[in-house]
Formats: structure tokens, sequence, C-alpha cells
């Protein structure tokens, strides 16, 4: 392409990790598209810096979850709103693009619009209208442009619910070069693991511990699981377990398994994440992507999740049948769920013991994973339909090709 294309401003929300990546993804698709200048406005973390966004501030300080942490850290967050709606309508870009963390993105959104109502605002990864308040899936149109899905079942529940136009355009997990690798070297794994007899266990299976990414989740979730370590320990001594976890969360992570008494290595990063992955004949999982991360690379896994307290007065408002992707993505129920008082270690180990078995269990579990890989296969990485949605309404917007 032409270097003398005009120069677009694009706008990118993102308030965590996952968004940051699928954020720069996106970043580095339309540069590749468009062939002319992007500048760049928003909020992101190390990913879309790298894309050479300076971001308004530590995109770190939206990582909250559940009703409690949101209240008690509520006049900081309407501060980042206005901060940040405020400099996305001075800077007048081409188009917004939001991704995720709604509570953030959202309230953004609807200020920008009402200053620049002809702005195209994109919304990547479409809320879980599927899962909670469905009434946002209408709400949307009032200020959302189009919707970049990143689920296939997500466009015809939205459009069902009167939302605001949708585009599958994939998952970028699909395409990630480090998941693929995974995934080939868990395929030999699994060969291997095969040639045991039936209903045996493996000989020195390795079992992933996966807390959560957030630090009300390490507080909930490590106490029972360093529980469940036990348990698991004392029925089958020769396993091995290995908590791969975020660079800054580690001195956290590493100072909780100190009281679990069972050797468990710590890794961090991106290349031992999925290292970690490969090797792996089981894990127990906080509920969150990672579940799709083990399901694409092959890993059976069980979910965990100790909600809120104030989250668990609101639970009877959540619509959906299951919190797992996999299990969304299957529609049917392939990873075994539990939460609150059900997180109970004992039983946690024994279903395990099993996944790090030759069993009926954790074959079927194996067979679903390569039924949620194939449809979340796109042929082409996510970024790059996106990126072409994106400068579509760009054009669209200004009447005049870019």
């Amino acid at each position: 392409m032409s270097s003398t294309r005009a120069p677009i401003k694009l706008a990118v929300l993102a308030g965590e990790r996952s968004g940051d990546l699928l954020g720069a993804d996106l970043i580095a698709a339309v540069k590749n598209a468009h062939g002319g200048p992007v500048e760049l406005v928003g909020v992101g973390g190390e990913a879309m810096a790298a894309e050479g966004l300076n971001s308004l501030f530590d995109y770190q300080e939206l990582s909250i979850i559940g009703f409690s942490a949101v209240i008690a850290r509520l006049p900081q967050l309407i501060m980042r709103i206005r901060q940040t709606a405020r400099a996305i309508i001075a800077a007048k870009p081409d188009a917004l693009v939001i991704i995720d963390s709604p509570d953030f993105t959202h309230r953004v959104a609807k200020s920008v619009h009402a200053a620049m109502p002809d702005l195209p605002i994109i919304n990547y990864v479409c809320p879980t209208v599927w899962a909670w308040k469905p009434e946002r899936a209408g709400k949307m149109t009032a200020y959302i442009n189009h919707v970049l899905s990143v689920f296939p079942f997500e466009a015809e529940i939205v459009a069902r619910l009167g939302g605001p136009p949708v585009t599958y355009v994939g998952h970028r997990l699909a395409s990630d070069a480090g998941m693929l690798a995974a995934a080939e070297r868990q395929k030999n794994l699994r060969r291997e693991r095969e040639k045991t007899p039936q209903g045996e266990r493996f000989d020195r299976p390795t079992c992933l511990v996966l807390p959560g990414s957030r630090d009300g989740e390490l507080k909930r979730h490590l106490l029972p699981l360093g529980e469940t370590v036990r348990e698991l320990s004392n029925r089958c001594p020769d396993i091995r377990f290995v908590v791969p976890t975020l660079p800054r969360l580690e001195m956290a992570v590493k100072t909780a398994i100190r009281n679990w008494d069972v050797a468990t290595e710590v890794v961090t990063g991106e290349a031992s994440k999925w290292q970690a992955f490969s090797t792996a004949d089981a894990a127990v999982a906080a509920s969150g992507t990672v579940l799709l991360e083990l399901a694409l690379v092959g890993v059976p896994c069980i979910s965990i999740y100790k909600i809120d307290p104030i989250a668990k007065l609101f639970t009877r408002r959540i619509s959906t049948w299951t919190a797992a992707l996999p299990n969304l993505i299957a529609d049917y129920p392939v990873i075994n769920e539990y939460f609150n008082e059900s997180v109970r270690p004992a039983l946690l180990a024994r279903r395990l013991e099993r996944l790090t078995s030759n069993s009926n269990e954790r074959r079927d579990m194996l067979t679903a994973f390569d039924t949620v890989r194939d449809a979340m296969t796109t042929g082409e990485p996510a970024g790059k339909p996106a990126a072409k949605l994106v400068l579509h309404l760009i054009a669209e917007a200004s009447e005049a090709p870019i």
C-alpha cells in the first residue's frame, strides 16, 4: 500500500490484560490494512504501548472485579472515566474502539457519543448479555455502532435481544503462536498417555493450578486450592504441581503457597505459561478466559470460583446456564464447575485424580475440546477482519476512502 494514505486517529480503550492483547492485535492489523499513518489515543497496557499507544494512565487501576471492589474504588473509577472521555473528545479521533471492561469503557463511550454523535464507536468483545443483564443489548444501540464478537454464539443472541449489529471475527487465542505450539506438543503427550492401561493413573502426572489474575481472586482461591493440592498429593504422591501466574502476582502467589507443604513450582511470563500448558495432564482453574486457553491447548480441567461476598446477593440475576466458555461454545457441559460452597478440596482432588488417569471422563473432555477448537477456528487472525470493519466504519463516517 502507498504510504501517502491520509492519516487516521484511532482511540482505543482496554481495561485489563486480555483487552490489551486484543487491542494490540487490532492496532497492528489496522496499520497493515490502512497503509498510512495511524495515531493512537486511549488507555491500554504493555502490548498496546508496543504498538505506539501512550496510555492516559496505568490501566491496572481498572483491574477490579466484584461489587465490593467496584464500590470501594468508585470515586477513582468516575475520575478516570471523566479524564478519558475528555481526552478522547479533545483528540477528535476518527473512531473509538472499546474493549471489554464495560464498567469503564461503556461509560466513556456514552460520554464521548454525547459530545461526538457522528463518531463511529465499536465494541470489541461483546458484553456478556447472554449471562447477565440481557437488557444491556438493546441499550447499546444508543451509542454503539457495531460489535466485534469473539465467540460464535453471540451474534444470534444479541440480534434476538435487539442489540446493535454484531460480526464474529474470531478470538486472538485461536491463532496465537504460543497456543498453537503448546497444542501441538500436548497432542504428543496425549498420544503417550493413551498408552496407559484403561483406568490407571499416569506415571508422574503434572497438574496446573490457576487461581486467577486479580488480587481478590487470589485471596479467595489460594486457600482452598492449597487444600486441594495437599489432598491430591496424598492420593497421588508422584504428582507435580505448577502455578503459572503473572509477574506482578508472583510474590503474592509464592508467599501463599509456602503454607501448602507440597512442592509447587511457580512460573511467570507467556512463554513459561505455554510451556507449562504443553506438559500438563490436568488443571484446576479459576473461571475465566484461561478455561478457553486450556481447552484450545487440550488440557483437561475443572473450574472453580468463589464469588465476591456482595456479588452473591445478585446471583439470581445471572441468566446463563454455565460460566465456562468451552461449555457455551460446545453447547453442553464439558467442564465441571464448582462455585462458592461447592469448592470442596476433597471433591476437587478426586475429580483431578480422574483427569490424570486414562479415564472415560478425560477422553470425553478431550473429544469435546476438539469440537471447541474447530468452532473457534476462522482461518485468519481475529485482528484482520476486525481491522477491516473498523476502517469500513471510518470510511462510511467520513464518506471518503481512507
